[in-house]
C-alpha cells in the first residue's frame, strides 16, 4: 500500500470515528460534509475522544494533538477527493443519496483512487456499478463507535477485484482494526445477517407472549454471557434503525410491535424510551428470571442463518463467528454455538419455529439439513460446522506465522471478554505452545491480544460466575493448577517469547506475562495483579514470578495493594523490558522478534533454561548447570558458524544444528 491521503464523506458518528482512527494510524484525513455545523460537530466528537484518552493516560496531550492535526476539514469536495488513494463514504444509508455522492466524487478522484461505502447492509454492487471503477469498489463497514469497537467487514461486490479486496484488508490492519472479508454481497453482510433476525425474532416472541422482555434478556445475560440481552440491545441501537432494516431487508421478519414503537418515536435509548424507561440509566435485568424462556428460539435461528452463510461460500465458520464476537460482544460465534449444543437439536428447534412462524428467515439451511443427515452433528460427532478430529481447533486464539522471519505470533482473540482467560483459552494456549515447539519454522513466538484495549484482563470471572461452583474449593484450586501449570510450559517453552503487551494486564493476564521471556509495553497500558481488589490472591504463579522481577518489597506492595501501573513505572521496577510509544509499538515487539530468531536455538534454549531454573538455586549448583550447557553448545555447528562470522566480519547464519 502507497496510502499517504484518506478521504471521509461525511462527519457523523461514523464518520468522524472513521477520521480518527486514520489519523491514529498516522494517514492525513480531510472530512467533507454538506454543512459548517456537521464539519464543527464532528471536530468537536474528535476532540473529546481524543481528551477522554488523554485523562486515562492512553494517550499524551501532544500525540492527541498531533493526531488532531492531522484531521482536515472541508465542505469542497474537490479538495477532499483530490490526490486522495482512498474514498470512505459514510453519509446516511440512502441508496440514491448514495450514488449522488460517488457521481461527484469521481469527478475529482485520480483513476487510481480505491472507493469504499461503510453502509451496514446496502448492495456494494449496485453502488460499485453506478461508478466508473467498480472493479475498485469494496465496502468497508466499520462498526459504532469506530474508535472502540474492533471489526471491520471488507465487502466484495460481484465486480470488486482480488487486488481491491486486498487492499482493503492491509488497509483495516494498518489502522489497528481486525478484517473479516466477506466474499460475496449478500442482505446485512455477516453481522447484521445474523444480527437483526435474531433482535427482531425476540421482539416478536414479546408481541405474541412467548415470554416477558425481562425474561428475555436475563436468559441470555445470565445463561449464555451475552452482554446485553437482545431487547435491551435492541433499544441501545436504535429501534429507527431495526425498522429501517426490515423496510430494506427481506431477511428481516414483519414486526408489528417494532412498527407501533417507530411510529410513536420510542426508539429506544436515544430517546428515553422504548421497550424499556432510560430516563434513569441502563434498565436493570433481574437475574431470578434467567432460565424462564427458552433461548434455542434465538439461538437456533441463529446458527441456521450462519449455515447458509457457509454454504453461499460468504465467510468460513470461523469468520462468522469473529465477526459476530467482535461485532457483537457476544462470548461465542453462532458457529461454536451449534455445534456445543449440537446440530441435531439446533435443527428440531429451526423446523419447529418455522411451523409456528413461517417467515422464511426461518427455513430451515439445506446445509444444515445435509450435515445433520451425514450424522456431522458438532462437537459431540467430531465434525459439524467445525472439524474437531484429527486437528486442533482454536476458537480463542488466533495464530500468524511469519515464516520469512521464523516468528509466530499467538494473539487471544476474545476482543469481546478484554481477552480474559477462560478454562478454554488455557487448554488452547497449552496447545498451541505444544504445536510450535514442534514447528522447525518458528524460532520465536510473540503473544498479545486482540484489539488495543487490553492484553488480557486476566481470569474470565464473568464468564465463569455462570456457574455458582467454579469457586467452589476443590474446582477453584484445579483452575489455578490449570492456569500454573500452562504458564509454567511457556516458561520451560524452548524458543524465546514475548509478551507484546498492548493494554490492560491485569491478574492473570499479568502472571501470563510474566512467564514469557520479554515483555514489551505499550504506553497507555496498565498492569498488575488485582487481584485482591476481589478478596482472591494470584493463583497463576504471580506470587512467585514478580519477586523475582521487581524484588520482595515491591511485589508485596502490588500484590497486596493489588495496584495496577503504566508502562512507565512497569519499566521503571523491571517488570518489563521496555515501554514503547503507541505508534512504534508494533515495530519494537518486531525488531525484538526478528533479532532473536536470528540467533543460535540451541544457545538460546539452554541460556533460557540455565537463567530460569539455575537462578534461585545455590551458587554452586547454579554453576555446575551453566558449565553442563556450555558443554552442550560447544559441540553445536552453530558454535564453529559463529566463530567463523566472527573472524570473516559477517553476519552469521545460524542453523539450530
Amino acid at each position: 500500500m502507497n496510502v499517504k491521503k484518506v478521504c471521509i464523506l461525511g462527519a457523523g458518528a461514523m464518520g468522524h470515528g472513521i477520521a480518527q482512527v486514520c489519523a491514529t494510524a498516522g494517514y492525513e484525513v480531510w472530512v467533507k460534509d454538506v454543512k459548517q455545523e456537521f464539519l464543527d460537530r464532528g471536530r468537536a466528537g474528535i476532540e473529546k475522544n481524543l481528551q477522554r484518552a488523554v485523562s486515562k493516560g492512553k494517550l499524551t496531550e501532544e500525540k492527541a494533538k498531533e493526531i488532531l492535526s492531522r484531521v482536515h476539514f472541508t465542505l469542497d469536495m474537490e479538495e477532499a477527493v483530490k490526490d486522495a488513494e482512498l474514498v470512505i463514504e459514510a453519509v446516511p444509508e440512502i441508496m440514491d443519496l448514495k450514488k449522488q455522492v460517488f457521481a461527484e466524487v469521481q469527478q475529482y478522484a485520480k483513476p487510481e483512487c480505491i472507493f469504499a461505502s461503510n453502509t451496514s447492509g446496502l448492495s456494494i454492487t449496485e453502488l460499485g456499478n453506478s461508478t466508473d471503477r467498480p472493479e475498485k469498489f469494496l465496502g468497508l463497514h466499520f462498526f459504532n463507535p469506530p474508535p472502540v469497537m474492533q471489526l471491520v467487514e471488507v465487502i466484495k461486490g460481484e465486480k470488486t477485484s482480488d487486488e481491491t479486496i486486498k487492499f482493503g484488508v492491509e488497509f483495516v490492519k494498518s489502522i489497528g482494526k481486525t478484517p473479516v472479508v466477506v466474499k460475496k454481497d449478500i442482505a446485512g453482510f455477516i453481522v447484521n445477517r445474523i444480527l437483526v433476525p435474531y433482535l427482531v425474532l425476540a421482539i416478536d416472541d414479546v408481541e405474541k407472549g412467548v415470554a416477558t422482555k425481562e425474561e428475555i434478556d436475563a436468559t441470555m445475560m445470565y445463561k449464555y454471557s451475552f452482554p446485553m440481552g437482545p431487547i435491551e440491545l435492541s433499544d441501545f441501537v436504535g429501534l429507527d434503525i431495526l425498522y429501517h432494516a426490515g423496510q430494506q431487508w427481506d431477511i428481516v421478519p414483519p414486526s408489528k410491535l417494532l412498527a407501533e414503537k417507530y411510529e410513536a418515536k420510542e426508539l429506544g435509548m436515544k430517546t428515553g424510551k422504548g421497550f424499556y424507561d432510560w430516563s434513569a440509566g441502563r434498565p436493570k435485568i433481574p437475574q431470578e428470571l434467567a432460565g424462564k424462556y427458552d433461548a434455542l428460539r434465538l439461538i437456533a435461528p441463529m446458527v441456521n442463518i450462519a449455515a447458509d452463510i457457509v454454504a453461499m461460500d460468504v465467510a468460513d465458520p470461523k469468520d462468522i463467528d469473529t465477526a459476530m464476537k467482535l461485532g457483537t460482544n457476544m462470548p461465542k460465534g453462532p458457529c461454536e454455538l451449534g455445534d456445543e449444543i449440537g446440530l441435531d437439536v439446533i435443527l428440531a428447534k429451526v423446523e419447529e419455529l418455522y411451523k409456528e412462524k413461517g417467515f422464511e428467515i426461518l427455513k430451515p439451511s439445506e446445509y444444515l439439513k445435509k450435515l445433520v443427515s451425514e450424522g456431522k452433528l458438532g462437537e459431540k460427532s467430531g465434525e459439524g460446522l467445525y472439524k474437531y478430529s484429527g486437528e486442533f481447533v482454536f476458537k480463542n486464539l488466533t495464530i500468524e506465522k511469519d515464516t520469512e522471519n521464523r516468528i509466530a505470533k499467538v494473539i487471544i482473540n476474545r476482543p469481546q471478554r478484554l481477552n480474559a482467560l477462560s478454562p478454554e483459552t488455557l487448554d488452547e494456549l497449552f496447545e498451541v505452545f505444544k504445536q510450535l515447539e514442534k514447528d522447525d519454522e518458528v524460532r520465536v513466538v510473540v503473544i498479545t491480544g486482540a484489539g488495543d484495549k487490553a492484553f488480557s484482563a486476566g481470569f474470565d470471572l464473568q464468564t465463569a460466575m455462570q456457574d455458582p461452583s467454579t469457586l467452589a474449593p476443590a474446582n477453584s484450586m484445579m483452575i489455578a493448577a490449570k492456569g500454573q501449570w500452562v504458564f509454567t510450559q511457556i516458561e520451560r517453552f524452548p524458543k524465546p517469547v514475548i509478551a507484546a503487551i498492548n493494554g490492560y494486564a491485569f491478574g492473570g493476564g499479568c502472571e501470563l506475562a510474566m512467564a514469557c521471556d520479554f515483555r514489551i509495553m505499550k504506553k497507555g497500558a496498565k498492569i498488575g495483579l488485582t487481584e485482591l481488589s476481589l478478596a482472591l490472591i494470584p493463583g497463576w504463579g504471580g506470587t512467585q514470578r514478580l519477586p523475582k522481577l521487581v524484588g520482595i518489597a515491591k511485589a508485596k506492595e502490588m500484590i497486596m495493594l493489588a495496584k495496577r501501573i503504566d508502562a512507565d513505572e512497569a519499566e521503571r521496577i523491571g517488570l518489563v523490558n521496555k515501554a514503547v510509544e503507541p505508534e512504534k509499538f508494533e515495530e519494537e515487539v518486531m525488531a525484538l522478534a526478528k533479532q532473536l530468531a536470528e540467533g543460535p536455538p540451541i544457545s538460546l534454549r539452554v541460556a533460557k533454561y540455565a537463567i530460569n531454573f539455575g537462578y534461585e538455586l545455590p551458587a554452586e549448583i547454579g554453576q555446575v548447570i551453566e558449565a553442563s550447557y556450555f558443554g552442550i553448545v560447544t559441540s553445536t555447528q552453530d558454535v564453529m558458524e559463529g566463530v567463523s562470522a566472527f573472524f570473516q566480519r559477517r553476519k552469521p547464519e545460524f542453523k539450530g544444528k
